[in-house]
């Protein structure tokens, strides 16, 4: 078995170096044949020098595209490379090495896909916002797959050749595509509970929690948008909907007091907000059909 062990990497040249030493100490002592992969997107330090030193297979991008396609890149060499089994996880140092054996044995056990659960484990350090917010993507997610997943955001996974082959068509993460994909191609799907330690150093993820907040929310929108269409467009159009039947019984109920319904523009929006609402709900139906 040839094991791809791949790592994207984006300014990590604090911590880069550890995480390959500890991988490849934890990949020695399975005495497993092994392969290891740094995915440098675009880095301006000492990134992809120091993947080199340490022996690891280097691809680099010409500038920053962002964790979606750099996991493209991640896919493409690994499938190059002839993997069976890809392990996947960050340059932060937080995932632990020592916890990939937990991941290998599942793979054994034929599983297709193992996810590396924070929420399992132990967590040192995470700030409550991006906690919360891991857990309503974790939420999402297991509605949509039906299958109940404690950490659909972790970046720590093993996974075998055939899911590697899954294509990602996101343009903003690859885990919970990869999640949901794996799932409802009917490929076994476990989780381990693995250690995460504090980040050594700011995240260059989270700038802000206000804007984790905004980029959360939109994410979680996009999920239903894409694979829950009739919940995204039947929300949204019940909601514009409701807002012009209101408005409309409101002007109902103005006419049957005072024989007036309060102006011919209010009547012409409540009709207009019906018809919308109406027309959204059905596009959400059609989406519907056209997903299944």
């Amino acid at each position: 078995m040839h094991i791809v062990v791949t790592i994207p990497a984006y300014n990590e040249e604090r911590t880069l170096g550890k995480v390959l030493a500890d991988v490849q100490a934890a990949m020695h002592q399975q005495r497993a044949r092994f392969t290891l992969l740094v995915v440098d997107d675009g880095s301006k330090d000492r990134t992809a020098a120091i993947a080199k030193a340490a022996h690891a297979r280097v691809v680099r991008h010409p500038k920053n595209y962002g964790l979606a396609e750099t996991f493209r890149t991640e896919m493409q060499e690994c499938l190059r490379l002839k993997a069976d089994v890809i392990v996947h996880l960050d340059a932060d140092g937080q995932y632990q090495a020592e916890d990939i054996p937990k991941l290998l044995d599942k793979i054994a056990e034929g599983y297709d896909l193992v996810l590396g659960s924070r929420f399992l484990g132990t967590i040192e350090s995470m700030p409550r916002l991006k906690r919360w917010g891991n857990r309503a993507f974790s939420c999402v997610i297991s509605s949509i797959t039906g299958m109940r997943i404690t950490d659909a955001q972790t970046g720590f996974r093993a996974f075998t050749r055939e899911v590697a082959k899954i294509p990602m068509t996101s343009n903003h993460t690859y885990t919970q595509e990869q999640a949901i994909r794996a799932i409802r191609e009917k490929h076994r799907v476990a989780e381990v509970p693995v250690h995460f330690a504090v980040r050594n150093g700011k995240s260059r993820l989270i700038k802000h929690p206000f804007e984790y907040a905004v980029r959360a929310w939109v994410n979680i929108l996009r999920i239903y948008r894409d694979y829950k269409p009739l919940t995204f467009f039947g929300a949204a159009g019940g909601i514009i909907f409701g807002a012009g039947l209101l408005l409309g019984l409101f002007a109902f109920v103005s006419w049957l007091a005072t024989g007036r319904v309060g102006g011919v523009p209010r009547v012409v929006l409540s009709g207009v907000l019906l018809l919308v609402g109406i027309q959204i709900i059905l596009f959400g139906f059609l989406a519907d059909m056209i997903r299944q």
